[in-house]
């Protein structure tokens, strides 16, 4: 079991250094002439927290939640260990690629850029896709049913997220964004 605990063990430091860099790195971004309201945050945020507590406590939750419906197998935790590690990897190119123009809620900075170069050639919202990875995996090698319910969740947050910002983008950038939303896909390269 040494190497099943080795492959959580990559899993639990990959959140760390997320969590870590996004701390450090918010207090460098350029100032906000937009930011929408609490009530507008509160759309997805209500999802995101429910969606962390199921990822990350949904072996204390009761039945059927608490439920294992993934063996544990060292094949399935280093292969929940690679993803993960290439989920972190996707956020944080994209995190440098935004720049000083990332912001945990949606905002428009002063000087806004629309960013298309990188991760973004991808997929429209990077970051986004790399959490989602990160979400998946850590589901994955936890292997409870409220992980994966999380995982649904955290996508739901995100995509009512991205919503705001699209629109937010459309008006500051109607041409230009418009013709990126033709090109590139939202959250998942050539899908969707």
């Amino acid at each position: 079991m040494q190497a099943y605990s080795s492959a959580t063990d990559i899993i639990r430091a990959c959140w760390i250094v997320f969590i870590t860099i996004w701390l450090v790195a918010a207090v460098s971004t350029k100032r906000a002439v937009y930011r929408e309201s609490r009530a507008q945050r509160l759309r997805y945020w209500v999802l995101f927290v429910i969606a962390c507590l199921l990822l990350f406590y949904g072996r204390e939750l009761p039945y059927p939640l608490n439920l294992r419906i993934i063996p544990h197998a060292i094949p399935i935790a280093w292969a929940a260990a690679f993803l993960c590690a290439a989920g972190l990897a996707f956020a944080l190119w994209a995190r440098v690629t935004l720049g000083r123009n990332w912001s945990g809620v949606v905002t428009l900075k002063e000087g806004h850029e629309l960013v298309q170069r990188g991760p973004y050639r991808l997929v429209r919202h990077p970051i986004y896709t790399g959490v989602l990875i990160m979400f998946f995996a850590t589901a994955l090698v936890q292997s409870h049913l409220a992980g994966f319910a999380g995982v649904l969740l955290m996508f739901a947050s995100f995509w009512i997220k991205l919503g705001r910002e699209e629109g937010l983008m459309l008006q500051q950038f109607p041409e230009r964004y418009a013709a990126y939303q033709q090109r590139v896909k939202r959250i998942i390269p050539f899908v969707l």
